[in-house]
């Protein structure tokens, strides 16, 4: 191959204007994306993944090392189908049996990078392919004849890349091995694909009787996508056939947009005991890498042109991963909005169950007729209800156990109505959430359609606790009231009866009385309050022990919510989504440079 050359001997520098800013936009790309996990099962979340994994490394692989060393060589790497002779053409290339071309598919199973011993430092860092470790790898004196080769070890496959200095490399461009693009090893083909989309140009290598096959298409089209060098190189062509094959493959290359790319004709040739290629056959494509390597300007334009279509792929895919992201938080919208419903609807059932005297029958309505009687009672309240505080009076200091009968038969009734709803709204949600595919994967086996375990214990206990800050405010409403401190002292329990009865059996506030629950309850319940408090305070108290219920019951609800609402918060947190913005910044990036 050609002499050395220096890479900037020419004066051609490939560094482009603000490659400084140009690193900090990727960066600043690159770290949106890391943070971009698309968890929810929607249909864009599987292809976007993909894109993500890509677009992380490509710039890690290729995009920010080359803006952050734009003097270094060029990367050429040499890729194509399963038995194409990848290996034995970088043998050719560089005069001597470096690589090993094995019997047993697939052949390569390290990647080889060559280089020029003076450009070992541009390789032996984490410069480019920072996910493979180096291995500094040597030329044997007496390499083994291609009869006696077996295929290379597989140790260290996949996560490392042995490094080859040698004299007949070029300084300027180094020559990579790649493992085959149709491998039937999962891991080679990703290493392949990952391999190739690291590289300043590529080196394609193809047989007469597979030019045609799909998978290196698929390859081709990505780099003509990307605006990338290509070289192909036809290889273990019939001499009969060259003419053909050639115009063939030329008029395929043309139709897709890579009539630009040059080809290279390997002709059929006995190897020798080397397994090396006639020095001849590869004389075409030798001299125009080495031409390459020359001339720093070339150089410069072809890490330009494939670093701007590396950067405008990247950012195509940023777009389409900003729409995915987009789909997630409308999916994480829908969910939460389905579940906020109804619990919603739950707590605006309990309420309603608590205004139209529903909670009044049964055993409440029982336990309230007991405590304030049947006959004697009413009696006096029709006469006065100066008379009628009188019998309260003692009505209340000698009998304050129906009252606690009242509260109890309150709580249980108000429990089944929280429970029952409470179950509603969980069964409700866990069937639209399973409707979902996104629901359905949060929700995964478990069954959230009843009431969390120890839910009726914290709903009687909420409760109860309304039910005491109820009997706080009836205090503090009677303090300083010298003429109602026997009425205070001895009747607390059964004011606080009479309040809840009045809660629960009022539509429309204390404010012209309407006819009571069950001949009457709630109008003694009024009477009874008004004559200890007055009209307004009444009003007041009522109200207020309105909205402590309210209070209870919606915090009671929101933690059942939370169970389906901490899933969504656990896999889709909250956050700003910029990736359209990164998108247009580098597209603006690479069109101006």
């Amino acid at each position: 191959m050609i002499a050395n050359q220096d890479p900037s001997a020419s004066g051609a520098s490939p560094v482009p204007r603000g490659a400084a800013a140009a690193v900090e936009t990727l960066e600043a790309a690159r770290a949106e994306l890391a943070a971009t996990t698309l968890p929810l099962a929607v249909p864009e979340a599987q292809e976007a993944r993909q894109w993500i994994r890509e677009s992380l490394a490509q710039l890690d692989d290729y995009v920010i090392p080359r803006y952050r060393s734009l003097d270094a060589p060029l990367l050429a790497v040499v890729g194509g189908s399963t038995g194409a002779g990848k290996s034995t053409l970088v043998n050719a290339l560089v005069g001597f049996p470096v690589t090993r071309a094995g019997a047993i598919r697939p052949t390569t199973r390290q990647p080889i990078l060559l280089h020029h011993p003076q450009d070992a430092v541009w390789f032996e860092g984490n410069r480019i392919l920072p996910n493979l470790h180096r291995i500094r790898g040597t030329v044997s004196a007496n390499p083994v004849p291609a009869n006696q080769a077996g295929a290379a070890p597989d140790a260290q496959a996949i996560t490392s890349l042995v490094l080859v200095g040698h004299d007949n490399v070029p300084q300027g461009i180094a020559l990579l091995d790649a493992p085959d693009v149709d491998s039937i090893s999962d891991d080679n083909r990703r290493l392949a694909g990952q391999l190739l989309a690291a590289a300043d140009l590529w080196v394609f290598v193809t047989t007469a009787n597979r030019y045609a096959d799909a998978v290196p298409w698929r390859l081709l089209l990505d780099a003509a996508s990307r605006d990338i060098t290509v070289a192909v190189v036809l290889d273990r062509v019939p001499a009969a056939a060259e003419d053909e094959v050639r115009a063939d493959l030329q008029a395929m290359l043309d139709r897709q947009g890579l009539g630009e790319a040059k080809l290279f004709v390997v002709p059929e040739s006995e190897l020798d005991a080397l397994g090396m290629l006639p020095h001849e056959a590869v004389v075409p494509l030798r001299q125009w890498l080495g031409a390459l390597a020359a001339n720093a300007a070339g150089r410069a334009d072809v890490a330009r042109r494939t670093l701007n279509g590396a950067v405008k792929a990247v950012s195509a895919r940023l777009d389409g991963i900003a729409g995915a992201a987009a789909a997630q938080d409308t999916a994480a919208r829908e969910l939460e909005e389905s579940c906020v419903e109804e619990y919603e609807l739950a707590l605006t059932r309990i309420l309603a169950a608590t205004k139209d005297g529903a909670l009044l029958r049964g055993e409440v309505l029982a336990r309230w007729q007991d405590f304030v009687g049947t006959g004697e009672f009413f009696r006096a309240l029709e006469q006065n209800i100066g008379r009628m505080r009188d019998r309260m009076g003692a009505f209340f200091r000698g009998e304050p156990a129906p009252a606690v009968k009242v509260e109890t038969a309150i709580e249980t009734g108000l429990q089944a109505v929280i429970l029952d709803e409470a179950a509603n709204a969980a069964e409700n949600v866990d069937r639209r959430w399973r409707s979902d595919p996104a629901g359905r994967q949060l929700l995964g086996p478990d069954d959230l359609s009843g009431t969390s375990e120890g839910f009726d214990a914290r709903s009687a206990a909420a409760i109860r606790a309304w039910q005491e800050g109820l009997m706080e405010m009836i205090r503090t409403q009677g303090q300083g009231k010298r003429t109602q401190a026997r009425w205070l002292s001895f009747g607390i329990n059964g004011l606080g009866a009479a309040l809840m009865v009045v809660v629960f059996s009022m539509t429309a506030g204390l404010t012209g009385l309407e006819i009571g629950i069950a001949g009457g309850t709630a109008v003694v319940g009024q009477k009874l309050l008004e004559a200890v408090f007055g009209e307004d305070a009444v009003r007041r108290l009522a109200q207020q022990a309105r909205e402590d219920l309210h209070t209870q019951c919606q915090r009671l609800l929101d933690d059942e919510k939370q169970r389906f609402l901490g899933r969504l918060e656990a896999a889709h947190p909250r956050s700003r989504n910029d990736l359209a913005r990164h998108a247009t910044a580098l597209r603006r990036m690479a069109e101006a440079a």
